[in-house]
């Protein structure tokens, strides 16, 4: 089986956990402080806070700027529902817009449609680890003045106009879930020169509890302190920030051109190929974190079926939001996203895809699609 995605971890990261449980400090502490000290060197950053996964550094980016009930953020409905569902755990709406066809991206004059005076925010996705045009989207914040918290769950190592993301702009939030471009097992960060967003971040990933956190990386705790607001226990344990810490230092060298070169490969065997569009997301800067194709005139489900008899694994990425119950049930009517909802394929995209796999994929898709268009 060719797996879709999948962890890459090796000895260097059991070597390090190891090393976390020997020492029996398995909380926050010097190894999450390490974390994040190297992140903001690698990504430029003037500020980072680990915490335990993406969702919860979204979540805890928006409640940092002070969104909560009544108040509505603006996202694109094509991403994974943990965008949503960040928002909704405010007590936020989350307001569902269309996407370009193009890119899968925020479509900013559908964004400008659904604005309203309760919009406080909004929340471009990095689709597949592109970006789009960031200075329009900073632009469209500064017009309406709204506070920006990019999704960058996709895009960790990608680079806008040779700046690495998350060394400038608003809030930028990452993921190391066990699949993304780097892992700590689980986790996620919040990247912000903001001074008072990152304050208030630290605090609420520790329960609330006032100026815990440089406390905990000393390996101690708060006795006598006093919370102000809604925390949660969404910190980073040493043990998460431990394999993190290996697996940026691999980066560069191993995974990001092992990605780099998986979707160059995909792209120069699929020219041609007739009943396929591929997405604008091949731009200078981008570590790909997946690879979605449009599959036309009907075919994807054919398709993904004879991927899935020669053994090879395929993904749709994403269900749009705004089709789900809870955040809408089909309404409003997002044109473009149910369209290409219907047409996504996502292909193994990760460093133990070997050449012959990709070959082996570029094969069934040219394969299918031939006899297809023979009938």
């Amino acid at each position: 089986m060719i797996r879709l995605s999948r962890s890459f971890v090796g000895q260097q990261e059991i070597d390090a956990a190891t090393s976390v449980l020997e020492r029996g400090f398995l909380g926050m502490g010097e190894e999450v402080r390490e974390f994040e000290s190297e992140l903001a060197a690698y990504l430029g950053a003037d500020a980072v806070a680990c915490v335990n996964t993406g969702t919860a550094a979204l979540q805890l980016a928006l409640q940092a700027i002070g969104v909560g009930p009544g108040d509505e953020v603006l996202l694109p409905t094509l991403t994974y529902v943990a965008s949503f569902q960040a928002v909704s755990a405010t007590g936020a709406t989350p307001v569902a817009c269309d996407v370009g066809e193009a890119d899968g991206l925020l479509d900013l004059a559908d964004a400008k449609r659904r604005m309203t005076p309760r919009t406080r925010a909004m929340m471009p996705v990095h689709y597949a680890s592109y970006t789009g045009d960031l200075d329009a989207v900073h632009a469209f914040a500064r017009e309406h003045g709204l506070r920006v918290i990019e999704d960058a769950a996709h895009a960790f190592g990608c680079t806008y106009r040779g700046q690495r993301i998350g060394s400038f702009g608003d809030i930028v939030c990452f993921s190391f879930d066990g699949i993304k471009n780097i892992t700590s097992g689980e986790g996620g960060a919040v990247v912000s020169a903001d001074r008072t967003v990152m304050d208030k971040v630290r605090d609420a990933r520790l329960l609330g509890v006032q100026h815990d956190t440089e406390k905990r990386y000393r390996g101690e705790r708060s006795w006598d302190f006093d919370v102000m607001e809604q925390g949660w226990r969404y910190h980073m344990s040493d043990i998460m920030a431990t394999i993190g810490r290996v697996q940026l230092r691999r980066f560069e060298g191993e995974f990001a051109p092992r990605r780099i070169g998986l979707a160059k490969a995909y792209r120069q065997g699929l020219v041609g190929v007739a009943g396929l569009k591929l997405f604008a997301n091949d731009g200078e800067g981008v570590v790909p974190h997946i690879f979605p194709l449009r599959v036309l005139d009907g075919r994807r489900d054919m398709l993904r079926s004879a991927l899935e008899l020669a053994g090879i694994q395929s993904g749709i990425h994403y269900k749009p939001n705004h089709l789900l119950t809870r955040f809408g049930g089909g309404t409003p009517k997002l044109p473009v996203a149910e369209d290409l909802y219907g047409e996504l394929l996502t292909l193994p995209l990760h460093p133990q895809v070997a050449a012959t796999d990709c070959e082996q994929v570029l094969a069934v898709i040219r394969d299918t699609l031939r006899k297809r268009a023979a009938r």
